[in-house]
């Protein structure tokens, strides 16, 4: 892969999310755990972007009274409005102070559901930098991420899902998305493997 034309998508890494106190943080925390997801995303932020991969966030937020959701809201957009979660302006919604955004690193406005597509500017965007290369890290493996991943590979994007940078709420649900879902869509591999496709030197975890 060409870093020049390689993009690193990143979902909700928010302290919702990321941090102790977040709204959906013991819902995925042991998933964290396990795949070690938030270390293993800072040392694959810092390197990709020393080698010029475009790094992209794309975080989810809803105004006071969650308008943007259906009254009748079900499934996991009814979990986000119940538990509170995502609220503009909140420190919940704030994207995790370990994975700031620094400067030449882009922030993708308007997602409100589960792809990354179907509500912003994504597509523009990449299409604009001449990216033919998505990798995707981030919440929920078996939801955000793998809507995104589907929509980006049906736009004729080649697509990479990072395994070890993603969570979901138990550990069945990860092993399912990323052994079963991933390689219809994508191209899964551990983030290191992914580095060294690019021609990094692949360093230890932050």
């Amino acid at each position: 892969m060409n870093p020049d034309t390689t993009a690193l998508v990143l979902i909700e890494f928010q302290n919702d999310f990321t941090s102790p106190g977040g709204a959906q943080y013991d819902a995925v925390k042991a998933v964290m755990d396990s795949t070690d997801m938030l270390a293993n995303t800072q040392a694959l932020v810092e390197q990709a972007r020393a080698a010029g991969v475009s790094v992209m966030y794309a975080p989810i937020s809803f105004a006071d009274g969650y308008p943007e959701i259906a009254s009748d809201a079900y499934g996991i957009l009814a979990g986000v409005k119940a538990a509170g979660a995502f609220k503009q302006g909140s420190w919940g919604a704030a994207i995790v102070d370990v994975l700031a955004p620094q400067s030449g690193d882009i922030v993708i406005e308007g997602k409100r559901g589960l792809d990354c597509f179907a509500s912003t500017n994504i597509d523009f965007i990449l299409r604009q930098r001449g990216i033919t290369d998505v990798a995707i890290a981030g919440f929920l493996t078996n939801c955000c991420v793998e809507s995104t991943m589907r929509s980006a590979y049906e736009r004729g994007y080649r697509v990479v899902t990072l395994t070890d940078c993603t969570a979901t709420l138990s550990e069945d649900e990860q092993r399912l998305a990323t052994e079963k879902n991933f390689p219809m869509f994508s191209r899964p591999m551990r983030n290191d493997a992914f580095l060294e496709e690019l021609g990094c030197d692949v360093l230890s975890k932050a």
